[in-house]
C-alpha cells in the first residue's frame, strides 16, 4: 500500500519514504518455505486416497493457516509501515484496519540518534530515536534501513528548515538598517 500522498501541503515533497528492513520478514519467508516444504512432502511420501488424502488435507489446511498468519499477516503490517521524512515534518505510519500516524514537524525536532547493534550493521539498520519537543518527546523507529544515511538526511532536512525558516545575520541588519532609515528609530 502506497503512502498517500494527499496528507502533504501544498509546499511539502518527500524526501524519504521508508518501510522497516526487510529482516522483519525473514521469519515470514521460514515459515512459507516450510510451509511449502510440508505440502510437498505429503504430495510425495503420504499414500494415495483414504487415511492419506486425509492427512494430506489436514497438512494443507494447516499449512494455509500457518502462511496467512505468520506470512501474509505480518507482510500487510510491514507493507502498511511508513517512515516518510519531507521537507516539512517526518511522518510514522502504521495499521491496517485502524491506523495510527504521528507528525513531527522540523521545527520541533530537538535531537536525533541512531543505535547499530552488530546484526544490524552487518544487514544495514538500525534504531532511529527523534525527540521532539512536545507531549510525546520520544519518537523511537525500529529497524530502520541504511539508518546511517537517514540519520544524516534527517539532519539536512532540519538544518535546511531552519535555514528557510530563520533570519540571516545579513537580513536582520538589512531589517534594521530599513527600519532606521524609515521610523529613525525607537
Amino acid at each position: 500500500m502506497a503512502f498517500p500522498e494527499d496528507v502533504l501541503t501544498e509546499d511539502e515533497h518527500v524526501v524519504l519514504h521508508l518501510h522497516p528492513h526487510w529482516k522483519t520478514m525473514v521469519r515470514s519467508v521460514v515459515v512459507l518455505v516450510f510451509a511449502i516444504a510440508a505440502v510437498a512432502v505429503g504430495v510425495l511420501f503420504l499414500p494415495a486416497g483414504g487415511g492419506g488424502s486425509i492427512t494430506l488435507a489436514v497438512i494443507g489446511g494447516l499449512a494455509l493457516l500457518a502462511v496467512l498468519v505468520l506470512t501474509v499477516w505480518p507482510w500487510i503490517g510491514w507493507r502498511t509501515t511508513h517512515f516518510l521524512f519531507t521537507n516539512e515534518r517526518v511522518v510514522l505510519q502504521h495499521g491496517v484496519f485502524s491506523r495510527e500516524r504521528r507528525d513531527i514537524p522540523l521545527s520541533r525536532v530537538n535531537d536525533h540518534s541512531m543505535n547499530q547493534q552488530f546484526v544490524g550493521r552487518l544487514l544495514g539498520y538500525g534504531t532511529l530515536t527523534i525527540e521532539s519537543a512536545g507531549e510525546r518527546g520520544q519518537s523511537v523507529l525500529p529497524d530502520v534501513p541504511k539508518v546511517d544515511r537517514v540519520q544524516t538526511k534527517l539532519y539536512e532536512l532540519v538544518e535546511a528548515f531552519h535555514d528557510k525558516h530563520s533570519l540571516g545575520d545579513g537580513e536582520l541588519r538589512e531589517i534594521l538598517a530599513e527600519r532606521d532609515t524609515k521610523g529613525g528609530g525607537l
